[in-house]
């Protein structure tokens, strides 16, 4: 059996290293094989870019050599996939190799999308890449005061991003001693501050106490960067001093040059995972175009579900399990608190108070990460 996994980031990690070692006798007895291909050689901690963005952490913390990471009976390759020919169950890279495969994993994740909005990539500080979290705390640093505007693109990675960044702003300014030079506002696509209620109805009332404004139904149609002017398909605008972007996000390009998926989101079964019309062809994390938040988490919960079903069908010839929908994210509420939202298909999520406790917890795992994404959590 040939499985081939697409994509080096956390879904794509954790599968390889699950299937691994569920699949040790057969990849030992030369009945199963598992390849992952991947665009490079380094994975990134995604997350701790909005740490490196004020200050909490340095890039270089946010790395690791990708074949590290990897179970030892995983073949590893730098050889980014160019073509997809799932009729003739094989792809092709960039180097010109040919994979052929029985069971695909594709997990290529997402890209932000700023350039599609006029002046937004030239105006706007954002978080989204090592480049430009370091971008932003520097700008951050020499900030002496005026209006902050927070806009979001829709759908983009990690949900919850736009409240962590208001709540991390707020404390910054704060800590600084300067909050009270700043005025912060927060803008949201949808009419309510954040597309999960149950987070809008908790961060709301945290935005009220903290003396955020904010305002609804603003989604960004372009920006003025030589009069510091954003403004909104809805025919409102605000000016401002320093622009924070959470930029709307698609899948890779790859996955839209081979017309796998609008957008570069592949259709994908919401319960088995596989990509529609296609049995053994599954899609993990960022690429699904799943209801589900695009989180490291829920890529997580995805690939185990995978591995398992995957192994399953190398021993005994099918799937066991189901994927629920699960998610389960950390929520920074400011500087030493936190607090989370976990939820599926069929229960939204209950929060509760930040804490310093959960901070704490959260601090934690930007260190067990490592262990994570090798499947051992």
């Amino acid at each position: 059996m040939r499985i081939l996994v697409v994509g080096g980031g956390t879904g794509g990690t954790i599968v390889a290293n699950n299937l691994a070692r569920r699949l040790a006798p057969e990849i030992r007895a030369r009945k199963a094989r598992i390849t992952l291909l991947s665009a490079s050689d380094q994975h990134m901690y995604q997350p701790g870019l909005l740490y490196v963005a004020f200050g909490q952490m340095m890039p270089d913390e946010l790395y690791r050599d990708e074949a590290s990471l990897l179970e030892t009976g995983i073949k590893f390759h730098v050889d980014p996939v160019e073509k997809f020919e799932l009729d003739q169950n094989r792809v092709r890279t960039k180097s010109g190799e040919v994979y052929d495969y029985d069971i695909l994993v594709i997990a290529t994740g997402s890209r932000t999308m700023s350039r599609e909005v006029p002046g937004l990539q030239e105006g706007a500080e954002t978080f989204y890449t090592e480049k430009g979290a370091v971008k932003m705390f520097k700008s951050l640093r020499n900030f002496q005061g005026g209006k902050v505007a927070i806009v979001v693109g829709v759908p983009h990675k990690c949900p919850i991003a736009p409240v962590e960044v208001t709540f991390a702003l707020h404390d910054y300014f704060k800590m600084r001693g300067i909050r009270d030079k700043v005025e912060i506002k927060y803008h949201y696509p949808i009419n309510r501050i954040h597309s999960i209620e149950n987070v809008a109805i908790w961060a709301k009332p945290e935005f009220e106490r903290m003396g955020i404004k904010y305002e609804t139904l603003f989604n960004v149609d372009e920006v003025d960067v030589e009069n510091k002017v954003v403004k909104s398909m809805e025919g409102s605008e605000y000016k401002f001093d320093m622009l924070v972007s959470i930029p709307e996000h698609h899948g890779m390009e790859v996955i839209e040059k081979n017309k796998l998926g609008q957008n570069g989101w592949i259709p994908t079964d919401r319960y088995q995972l596989t990509m529609d019309g296609h049995d053994n062809v599954y899609v993990v994390g960022d690429t699904t175009n799943l209801p589900v938040s695009k989180t490291g988490s829920a890529a997580h919960f995805e690939a185990e579900v995978i591995a398992e079903n995957i192994a399953s069908i190398v021993k005994i010839g099918t799937p066991v399990t189901e994927y629920d929908g699960k998610v389960y994210c950390f929520i920074e509420a400011g500087r030493d608190k936190a607090t989370y939202a976990m939820f599926d298909y069929l229960n939204p999520p209950n929060l509760r108070a930040a804490n310093k406790p959960m901070h704490w917890f959260k601090m934690s795992y930007n260190k067990m990460y490592w262990t994570t994404v090798r499947g051992l959590l």
